[in-house]
């Protein structure tokens, strides 16, 4: 039997889905989302949202799935092989947008709960998720705003929860073959199961919750920063380096596609447009350059200077 309080968080999940893509749709200004429902042969299925050649956004989606089975793909039981053997729920909302502006950040974000059952035994259960911004022309006010909304959205739960989860984010988003951060951070939690039910699901829509505050207001105020053919080439460099964290280390990407999601929707998180070129590096002193200052764990809230890279 699934976790009675499954219902619950999935009428949560559906109206974050509903209120996310709204809000961004406001936010946007011309484009909409269109609706694709789907259904996963081996249990569940999914409601998939994307916005494409929008005023602000030149591709996102806001996706809400619901798969579940009698066994757990290899990426689920390789990390917990305790789990072997139970059948499984996985729900949750996951979001990407990329701004067509290289000024305005790509930004993700996902909230997600998962329970694994086996007869006579009680559900496993945990959450996950949180956000994470990347941009290309960095900016110290828009980073440290981010990083106070996110503070706000763990402060409740305890003065340690915003540092533990933020430095897990800066772990989790590293481009391990590249040495550095796919981008500003935010908060990344998995496992969580060490509070009551009810504390973890509020913490869950705390950070669910929280996103528009962070995000929007920088999006207003980069989305009419002039740029030209530069700024779109490096912003489709950089893409790049989004795209191979995305296919070499995600987990959530490689747990979609082994249990059998549904292909076009997990890979909604990809930019529409990339590029890569061979031992490419910024000018020094340029406004490329700056981006690789932001690109290492640090501590945003007391960060007082504009960072330069060395």
């Amino acid at each position: 039997m699934a976790h009675p309080h499954l219902e619950s968080v999935k009428d949560y999940l559906l109206t974050l889905q509903d209120s996310l893509c709204d809000s961004l749709t406001s936010l946007d200004g011309g484009g909409r989302f269109r609706e694709e429902t789907w259904e996963r042969a081996e249990g569940g299925g999914g409601r998939s949202r994307v916005i494409e050649e929008g005023a602000l956004f030149e591709k996102g989606g806001v996706n809400f799935s619901h798969v579940h089975g009698e066994k757990l793909p290899p990426s689920a039981t390789a990390a917990r092989p305790e789990l072997a053997g139970r059948s499984f729920h996985a729900v949750g909302v996951s979001w990407v947008l990329h701004p067509r502006n290289p000024h305005v950040p790509t930004v993700h974000g996902n909230v997600r709960f998962f329970i694994a059952d086996k007869a006579g035994e009680e559900p496993v259960w945990w959450f996950g998720g949180g956000y994470d911004l990347t941009p290309y022309y960095p900016s110290l006010e828009d980073t440290k705003h981010w990083h106070r909304v996110a503070a706000r959205a763990c402060e409740p739960f305890g003065e340690a929860v915003y540092p533990r989860f933020k430095a897990w984010c800066d772990e989790y988003f590293t481009l391990k073959h590249r040495d550095e951060t796919r981008g500003v951070g935010g908060l990344f939690f998995d496992d969580l199961n060490e509070w009551p039910f009810e504390t973890c699901f509020a913490f869950q829509r705390s950070v669910g919750d929280s996103f528009l505050e962070a995000f929007v207001p920088i999006a207003e105020r980069r989305r009419e920063t002039p740029f030209g053919e530069r700024e779109r080439e490096f912003q489709s460099y950089r893409r790049g380096r989004y795209v191979e964290f995305n296919l070499v280390w995600d987990r959530g990407t490689l747990f979609g596609l082994q249990s059998g999601g549904r292909t076009e929707s997990i890979l909604m998180s990809m930019p529409p447009l990339a590029r890569w070129q061979y031992q490419w590096a910024p000018q020094p002193g340029s406004e490329e350059a700056r981006l690789l200052a932001y690109l290492q764990p640090r501590d945003w809230l007391n960060t007082t200077e504009e960072p330069l890279p060395k």
